[in-house]
């Protein structure tokens, strides 16, 4: 089989105690690692410092997402077992896909209850936790309001410290609620960090991709391609589409602010290479070789081993044996890693 197509090509070894458990301070003072493509060099600095990174007339492309409490602990109302409840995915306007734990302690019709005000009712059963619930709950207050009483936030389950505050797991320019995650790139940006940038003459664009947990799944086929992508939901406006693609024509640089911002370019383009206006479901799944049609650069975080956002970067990067050095070079210099840690940018 190709090489690019294991699993085990994207392995490599990560002490525990470079997983951040907590967010710095101030979140423009994470480290940056800078690596130019077309000369091999590569830059350890700090993230305030991506100005020197960035010139007039780039695109800077963030996603407006913003993390929903998903987190719900509650009660089997027959037994009053403990149940915490993940959301996933809005369906309609009750029923939502959900992860639930422990699974083998619910089944079709099982009632969960949050409090007096919110419950909700077990309507399918699938595989790995995952599951279809309906909400009921007291209609003086909307969803969202019961959500802000009752969830936290839903912070991956490498992280075991408690997040003091809940705002550091949202981006600065958070805006449309409905993640499950953060689009952890976008955490290292302050106001005074993006004023800065628009005065450097950056233009900066708005997507929406909402974070689903799927970014967690760990890949279990040896084969890649076996692996069933998870589906999440984006937002391409005509204003930004238009910006974006005069930006090209003129070639200037598309910079994505994360992974979840190059699933939206580059599920947004079509087969003349122009972004199109559209509000859709993408199951896009970026590994090497691949022909990036949109992104020219790349503001990311360290991922973890074997995951789908490893292969995306190293597709970007355009040589896995480089991407795994660049990691060792991260370890060897005691980067912090994950959703907490420290950045990347690719150019």
């Amino acid at each position: 089989m190709q090489r690019e197509l294991l699993k085990s090509t994207y392995f490599y070894d990560l002490p525990q105690e470079l997983i951040a458990q907590s967010p710095l301070e101030p979140r423009d003072h994470s480290r940056l690692l800078c690596f130019n493509r077309k000369s091999g060099k590569v830059f350890h600095k700090h993230f305030y410092d991506i100005l020197d990174f960035l010139k007039s007339g780039d695109v800077l492309v963030i996603n407006n997402t913003k993390v929903l409490p998903a987190r719900l602990y509650g009660f089997k109302e027959t037994t009053g077992a403990k149940i915490e409840v993940l959301l996933q995915k809005r369906i309609n306007l009750t029923e939502w896909e959900v992860l639930i734990k422990p699974a083998k302690r619910v089944d079709v019709g099982t009632k969960i209850v949050f409090n007096q005000n919110i419950e909700c009712v077990v309507v399918e059963k699938g595989e790995y936790g995952g599951c279809k619930v309906d909400f009921s709950y007291d209609k003086k207050k909307t969803f969202e309001e019961h959500l802000m009483e009752i969830g936290t936030m839903p912070l991956p389950p490498y992280i075991k410290e408690k997040l003091k505050n809940q705002n550091r797991y949202q981006t600065v320019y958070a805006k449309v609620e409905g993640s499950s995650a953060a689009p952890t790139a976008g955490l290292h940006f302050t106001q005074e960090l993006l004023e800065k940038i628009k005065a450097k003459g950056v233009e900066i664009c708005e997507v929406l991709l909402h974070v689903g947990l799927g970014t967690f799944r760990p890949v279990k086929e040896d084969n890649i391609l076996n692996h069933e992508m998870h589906s999440e939901y984006f937002e391409i406006s005509k204003a930004v589409a238009d910006k974006i693609n005069t930006a090209k024509s003129e070639g200037r640089r598309i910079i994505a602010v994360g992974t979840t911002t190059v699933r939206v370019l580059e599920s947004g383009v079509d087969e003349d290479g122009k972004l199109i206006p559209q509000k859709r479901e993408t199951k896009i799944f970026i590994y090497p070789p691949y022909k990036f049609k949109m992104v020219d650069a790349l503001i990311t975080n360290f991922h973890l081993p074997e995951s789908t956002l490893i292969m995306l970067v190293s597709a970007f990067v355009g040589d896995i044996d480089k991407t795994l050095e660049l990691y060792k070079t991260a370890v060897s210099e005691k980067y912090r890693f994950f959703s907490f840690g420290d950045a990347m940018f690719i150019e």
